[in-house]
């Protein structure tokens, strides 16, 4: 039987009503704290109520085991004469109903109570209106209209109190209802509490059971755990045993014992597997958690997945052990947090490693170049600063470029000496790598596959070590499996190697040989005084130089209106697509540009020109006399260079018959003559110039004075080879011969009162005065390895002009920038062909007469020459490429113009 339908109690016939004690409720037998049956270990079940048709039928009670509550007698003898007027039946049976639902609780009784106290007073108050009806009846017998308006207005009153008393009657009716379902639900709640009391005395009943099998599986973890501990100690000890026996019994002395073998196969491991550290410490933690996992669930009650996840809060954090209680417990704890620390310090070390690697890396220049397009430098000299600077100038128009410099050398030490150099980028990245251009993968981090032009520079040193690596870097470069996209520029040391290089690089390799240019510059300089100021301008990027383009409005067009079509560059020559791409420099008159040929001009940038619509130019006539003979000259060479016998050969081609040249340095003449016939010179096929030899020291004053130099035409101081691999002491015997030979020129030469020239503002008297009145008298060509050198002499004006490998440099940006570049240089270098000349202006213009720059150059197409730029006779540098070509000025006889010319 179910708590929620309990059996209602039956009606009571009887008149007489019972409630149950107050004290029913609050009885210490019915408390669940205070029952002592809820602690007992098998519940006790209510029995079922069954009716007794001999005993008098009890009230109803929820609790089951407490007995019916003792009934309470309501009967009173002094209200009987009203209780009998009263319908006994209705009040009899709703006030059974109230007694019935008094008697399941002790708040019923106290109802009932007061239900029959309220009776009672009713009761009493009708008595007493009766009394006194009769005493009224009594007093009153004649006036029955009175007795009949007493008898209603007691009949109102009785049913006025009725129908309140069966008011109440309903309310607290519905009262017990509310606090009948409040006792169902507690009653409900006291069975739970017996089950749940029931089901832990079982769990604890079923873990008395499991005890004995689950404290041995704890203590075999328990066991397990330092088993696995002391294997490893247990392992090294056999091992080590085993090697002594085995040594012992073979009597090998040579046999290298197991843990030797065990330590080795370690070390290569972990060098070779990059990740084998890593991989060491995982398994290292993983091992470690396991073993305190089965630690802790040997000397804990918890269970084996909460031991692991404890264990490994011991290992993260080795602060976590402070809660542990108990002896066992906190050693274990103890044990995995000292391990933990040891994990998470080689984890530490491990990972500070690896960052402290990869930052290495970076700074030592390691990591890949990820460009494309851009310019790659290989090797480092004294070159790479000025080299650096006409990239830069190069790329100005463009808005910047990149330039990677990759080198044997520290990354950090590059940049700071890039730094050092103090030059304006303008808008040029330059990027930094170490490594070696003979390994491949080296070449493949700065991306030399990508890259639009490779400068291949030669070291500082032997020329012929020099020459050698550049060889192997070549093919070095040759050998990249992804191709190159741009060209090769490899500047060589000798000459003679040339040859050999074009040979492995071919179509890919431009050759620059930075000592044949030097040589071959110095020597056109000392002939025509005022031409290194030229070169620099036309080969720097700074100023004016040569461009390829082709112009398809010009195709038809003869080269003689060419020459003029351009009001912001000078045609110099042109590139003919029916040759193969040849560029003829100084081409005829009279050749048409057909499909395909392409313009070379002198300019300021590649975009700052273009055809214009063809002006009309008065040509006019020469002057009558046009021819220019060869004059004798004398030449005084100071110093020995490795290509000797080449300057000497271009001086043969160039000079005029019966020129001389002497040659002073400190090599023995037997030797020198030995040295020119190994380097190719025949000394008796030269045809206009005779050699004289003169030897002694450079720098020793006494040793020059004998030495005629007051009559030498020109004077060229060279880099010597005993000292050549050193810039700073090349430069410093170059500096101390040039002002010895100042000095005495100075001395020998007549005095004049006027030593202030156009070139300085020295005081009379003073030195570097005396100095510049010699000048006027011959030239001196200074050969310059340290552009820094050069400023300093540039600005004391006491060398006409320095050469140094800054012109080097300037040609090696010109040809990376347009390979076919080098085509033009080279004929410009070479002993035939064109070269650069300086014409005096009496040649193309009379006293006094009045032209245009266009009017000149077509007068100077009379001589076969092209008019690139003039020198005022009052100015200090050449204009080359002027502007406002159309308008005409006054000419004198003392400007000098420059052009390209056929050597004569």
């Amino acid at each position: 039987m179910s708590l929620d339908s309990e059996p209602s109690p039956p009606p009571s016939t009887s008149r007489d009503w019972f409630f149950p004690s107050p004290n029913f409720i609050h009885s210490s037998s019915h408390h669940p704290s205070k029952n002592p049956r809820r602690f007992s270990t098998i519940p006790r079940t209510p029995k079922p109520y069954v009716p007794d048709s001999k005993s008098p039928k009890p009230s109803y009670s929820s609790f089951r085991s407490v007995s019916p509550p003792n009934t309470i007698p309501t009967r009173d003898p002094k209200y009987a004469g009203i209780r009998r007027r009263v319908d006994s039946a209705r009040r009899t049976e709703k006030l059974s109903k109230a007694n019935v639902s008094d008697a399941v609780s002790g708040r019923g009784a106290g109802v009932s109570d007061a239900v029959l106290g309220r009776k009672s007073d009713v009761s009493v108050k009708v008595s007493g209106e009766r009394t006194l009806g009769g005493k009224s009846f009594v007093g009153f017998s004649g006036g029955r209209f009175k007795i009949r308006w007493q008898m209603a207005f007691s009949v109102a009153i009785l049913i006025t109190a009725f129908s309140s008393l069966l008011h109440k009657n309903f309310s607290l009716h519905g009262e017990v209802n509310d606090l009948r379902d409040q006792i169902s639900k507690r009653n409900m709640r006291l069975q739970a509490c017996y089950l749940l009391d029931s089901i832990d005395l079982v769990d604890s009943i079923a873990q008395e059971n499991d005890q004995l099998p689950s404290k041995s599986l704890k203590n075999s973890s328990l066991i397990v755990s330092l088993s696995l501990l002391s294997l490893p100690f247990f392992t090294f000890k056999y091992i080590d045993y085993v090697s002594k026996s085995r040594r012992s019994s073979d009597n090998v002395s040579d046999e290298v014992s197991l843990n030797k073998q065990l330590a080795y196969w370690i070390d290569v491991s972990l060098s070779v597997h990059p990740y084998a550290k890593p991989l060491a410490l995982l398994v290292a933690t993983l091992l470690l958690i396991c073993l305190g996992g089965l630690a802790l669930f040997g000397v804990t009650d918890d269970s084996f997945a909460d031991c692991l996840w404890l264990s490994w809060t011991y290992v993260a954090d080795s602060g976590n052990h402070a809660n542990s209680e108990g002896i066992g417990p906190r050693l274990v704890s103890v044990s995995i947090s000292f391990g933990g620390m040891l994990i998470f310090a080689m984890m530490l070390g491990l990972v500070s490693d690896a960052i402290s690697e990869k930052f290495d890396s970076l700074r030592k220049g390691k990591s890949e170049v990820v460009e494309q397009n851009h310019t790659l430098i290989l090797g480092w000299s004294d070159k790479l600063g000025s080299l650096l600077n006409q990239l830069a100038i190069a790329n100005e128009s463009l808005g910047g470029g990149i330039v990677v410099v990759m080198a044997e050398r520290d990354k950090e030490e590059m940049e700071l000496d890039i730094a050092k150099m103090e030059f304006d980028f303008k808008g040029t990245s330059v990027i930094c790598r170490s490594g070696s251009p003979l390994i491949l993968a080296d070449l493949k981090k700065v991306s030399v596959s990508k890259a639009r032009a490779v400068i291949v520079l030669a070291e500082d040193g032997n020329a012929d070590q020099s020459d050698a690596r550049a060889l192997r870097t070549v093919l070095s470069l040759t050998g990249v499996k992804e191709g190159l996209r741009g060209h090769i520029v490899v500047e060589l040391s000798d000459l003679d190697n040339e040859v050999l290089v074009k040979l492995v690089g071919g179509d890919l390799v431009e050759t620059v040989v930075a000592h044949d240019v030097i040589g071959r510059l110095m020597i056109q300089c000392a002939r025509q005084p005022g031409l290194a100021q030229i070169w620099e301008d036309i080969l720097g990027f700074e100023n004016c130089e040569f461009y390829i383009k082709r112009w398809p409005q010009l195709d038809g067009m003869p080269f003689e209106d060419v020459l003029i079509s351009f009001p912001d560059a000078i045609p110099c020559g042109v590139k003919v697509a029916s040759y193969g791409g040849k560029i003829i420099l100084n081409p005829d008159d009279s050749y048409v540009l057909q499909e395909g040929d392409e313009v070379l001009v002198i300019a300021e940038d590649d975009d700052t020109y273009a055809p214009a619509t063809l002006p009309m130019v008065w040509r006019g006539n020469l002057p009558k006399y046009f021819f220019v003979p060869k004059s004798l000259e004398k030449i005084l060479f100071c110093g020995w260079r490795r290509d000797m016998e080449d300057m000497i050969m271009v001086l043969d081609a160039f000079l005029a018959p019966g020129s001389e040249l002497w040659m002073f340095n400190d090599v023995p003449e037997k030797e020198r003559e030995k040295k020119l016939i190994d380097g190719g010179l025949d000394i008796d096929r030269l045809v206009n110039i005779s050699l004289v030899n003169r030897e002694g020291n450079a720098v020793i004053r006494r040793h020059l004075e004998s030495l005629p130099l007051e009559s030498f035409d020109s004077i060229l101081i060279l880099a010597d080879e005993s000292v050549e691999d050193s810039a700073i002491q090349a430069d410093s015997r170059s500096l101390a011969t040039l002002l010895l030979i100042r000095d005495i020129q100075a001395k020998r030469l007549p005095y004049r009162e006027a030593m202030v020239t156009h070139r300085g503002s020295f005081s009379q008297g003073s030195w570097i005065g005396e100095m510049q009145q010699a000048s006027d008298k011959s030239v001196i060509i200074s050969e310059i390895l340290d552009p820094r050198t050069k400023n300093l002499l540039s600005m004391s004006k006491i060398s006409d002009y320095v050469l140094s490998n800054e012109l080097v440099s300037m040609a090696l940006a010109m040809v990376a920038e347009d390979r076919q570049i080098n085509h033009v240089l080279e004929e410009l270098f070479a002993e035939e062909g064109n070269e650069m000349q300086i014409r005096q202006a009496d040649l193309y213009l009379r006293e006094c007469e009045e032209l245009s720059f266009y009017e000149i150059i077509l007068r100077a197409r009379q001589r076969r020459e092209i008019m690139i730029g003039y020198r005022l006779a009052n100015a200090e540098r050449a204009v080359i490429n002027p502007p406002a070509k159309n308008e005409r000025r006054m000419w004198s006889q003392k400007d000098v113009f420059v052009v390209i010319a056929e050597k004569e």
